[in-house]
């Protein structure tokens, strides 16, 4: 479970095909407080630590998670949003985010206003997620409030906190990011298709 604030950003070093899997050698501060085989999210992937060296630590994305994320496109020199796994007993400072992506979006524009960016993502009707106005939404592991919501479509605000410490920086039109729609809107949802 993790909360959507991110923590650092991370360089992938290098990406490692195994079969159909691949494993991704990340730079990062934290590397030495992380252990082997604890989850970590990753643009909002949640993976597994597999191993350890000094600086530098591995993950594997299999191949589901290369086919549902935009993981399988991340290049060596690319940065990655990085957060831990929530702490029980801590501040809830984002929303409650499962690490687990419901489905890509592209990004339609971006528009710098004065002081903040508005990013505008589009995404696949046929998954029936929905977003609604003030409503939470993770992107590339960033908890986001949805400041207009239209049929597979919504825009945030990035404030420049959250653009200089995340990968929103480097996100430009046409980009693919990772959706995790809200948790509790997906279990509403759900029980009203079964109602």
């Amino acid at each position: 479970m993790f909360t959507g604030i991110v923590e650092e950003i991370g360089e992938v070093l290098e990406t490692v095909p195994e079969n159909g899997n691949l494993n991704l050698k990340i730079r990062a501060k934290m590397t030495p407080e992380l252990k082997i085989d604890q989850s970590v999210s990753h643009n909002g992937v949640c993976l597994t630590v597999v191993g350890l060296e000094n600086a530098i630590y591995t993950v594997t994305a299999i191949k589901e998670t290369l086919e549902k994320t935009n993981l399988g496109a991340i290049k060596a020199g690319q940065f990655i949003n990085l957060e831990r796994g929530m702490q029980l007993g801590a501040r809830l400072d984002g929303h409650i985010v499962q690490g687990h992506v419901d489905q890509t979006g592209i990004c339609k524009h971006v528009t710098e206003e004065d002081g903040s960016w508005i990013y505008t993502f589009g995404y696949d009707p046929k998954m029936s997620n929905i977003t609604i106005e003030k409503g939470s939404i993770t992107v590339n592991g960033v908890s986001l409030t949805v400041v207009n919501s239209k049929l597979n479509e919504f825009s945030v605000a990035i404030i420049p906190y959250t653009y200089n410490n995340t990968v929103f920086k480097y996100i430009q039109k046409g980009d693919k990011v990772n959706l995790e729609f809200d948790v509790i809107g997906k279990y509403v949802k759900r029980l009203t298709e079964l109602a």
